[in-house]
């Protein structure tokens, strides 16, 4: 039997249906509120909306809970990689030997740009953020690719196509922008050592790859991989609703990742840490802006919209950057202040109060650096780690037949209809 809410206007009494997910959370129904009452909802941000029915991405923010297709995030992390992660996300279930062997041909087969993609980056202005070049870039791909068709050989073609060039773009972009001579992958690498590779390798000083810094960037990208209806998720799904290619899509994807708000954050917490560091290194002040609510100062990489406690992901990038950080015995005016702020958000009530612990983006930022990754394409790293996510999610939703056009609704508040005036009278 249907459970349902009852929603009461004057005289009349509605019936909504509830909905049950396999986590036992629950939803109201009011796909049908419009037609049966005249009234709408109002939810500004979407923090109490659910805009579709997912078998992704199970997350609990209460709890500290995130699980790709029901695997905790944690066992993935520690067991898994990226190339894996990234072949559950998108197929369901992770894959045996022959099918990751499979994936990874294909992956290794379509890991090259065309040549004539290499006209567009030189074209682009110096002072590009690699973000804007990624989004165009990925864009452009549909000029020189066909479109997708119905059909799993090419869905799978399509798929690990976009997995491979972004990931080669993004070095390519690199490379570009610093005048040096374009790094192409090699088949004998794995995904992400191959990337590192691209990143930094060169005839005056050859890239030596080192596996534990190959894990924490596998690390990086698997606890990136995807987070349920996102900022940036639901920009795919949104835009992909209007039955517009892969391509177009995904560069939707990326620029909303773009924003300081959302995969921005990690970029933003090194600039925090600079501006403070340029102003002497003392914390102390940053840390009383941070508590007066008249101030819109805010400690970037501390807190979380949707998770209550700690963020599962910040644990795990935790334990990496502790130990690139001991290996490497690197000392960075940064990362030391970085510590500090650690040090009081852990123990200060007024943090642990608010829920203010670091998250996340919070250490991937020093992780990155740690690695050697230019600040500027801290978000170009979220957007390779989310890919599989936006993928899976767009795939989602194209194979739902009940997924409608994106049309969220609106409260109007301007004026009521009025007479043009001509100019000579205004």
């Amino acid at each position: 039997m249907t459970d349902f809410v009852k929603l009461t206007y004057g005289d009349k009494i509605y019936r909504l249906p509830v909905v049950v997910g396999s986590e036992g959370e629950k939803a109201i129904d009011i796909s049908k509120l419009r037609q049966e009452t005249g009234f709408i909802t109002l939810d500004p941000g979407y923090a109490n909306t659910g805009s579709c029915k997912s078998n992704i991405t199970f997350m609990d923010g209460e709890k500290g809970i995130l699980r790709y297709r029901g695997i905790p995030v944690e066992q993935l992390a520690e067991h898994s990689t990226f190339k894996e992660t990234a072949y559950l996300l998108i197929n369901g279930e992770l894959p045996t030997q022959k099918q990751l062997n499979q994936f990874s041909v294909l992956l290794n087969d379509h890991s090259l740009v065309h040549e004539d993609m290499q006209f567009f980056y030189l074209n682009f202005p110096r002072a590009s953020h690699p973000m804007g070049i990624l989004s165009s870039m990925v864009n452009a791909l549909r000029s020189f690719y066909p479109e997708l068709q119905n059909l799993e050989e090419e869905i799978n073609i399509t798929v690990t196509r976009l997995l491979s060039k972004v990931r080669t773009m993004a070095a390519m972009s690199y490379k570009i922008a610093r005048g040096h001579k374009v790094v192409y992958p090699r088949p004998d690498l794995m995904y992400c050592a191959n990337f590192l590779n691209m990143m930094f390798d060169s005839p005056v000083r050859p890239y030596i790859i080192d596996e534990d810094v190959v894990k924490a960037l596998n690390v990086f990208w698997i606890l990136h991989a995807d987070h349920e209806q996102n900022c940036s998720t639901s920009a795919v799904r949104l835009v992909g609703s209007a039955r517009v290619n892969l391509y177009a899509a995904i560069s939707a994807g990326i620029a909303a990742l773009w924003g300081p708000l959302h995969g921005g954050a990690n970029q933003a917490v090194i600039e925090m840490l600079t501006e403070i560091a340029e102003t002497g290194g003392n914390i102390k002040p940053f840390i009383e802006r941070a508590k007066d609510k008249n101030d819109p100062f805010r400690l970037m990489g501390f807190g979380h919209r949707v998770y209550k406690t700690y963020d599962p992901r910040a644990k795990i990038m935790k334990k990496m950057c502790d130990k690139l950080l001991s290996k490497f015995n690197i000392h960075d005016p940064l990362l030391d202040l970085a510590q500090e702020l650690e040090a009081v958000a852990l123990k200060e009530d007024y943090f642990i109060e608010h829920n203010l612990y670091p998250n996340v983006d919070f250490y991937s930022g020093i992780v990155l650096r740690a690695i050697g990754i230019p600040t500027n394409m801290f978000t170009v790293m979220f957007a390779i780690g989310r890919l599989p996510g936006w993928i899976a999610q767009w795939k989602e939703s194209m194979d739902d037949p009940h997924w409608k056009l994106g049309r969220p609704r609106q409260i109007y508040t301007g004026p009521l209809e009025r007479g043009y005036v001509p100019i000579h009278h205004r």
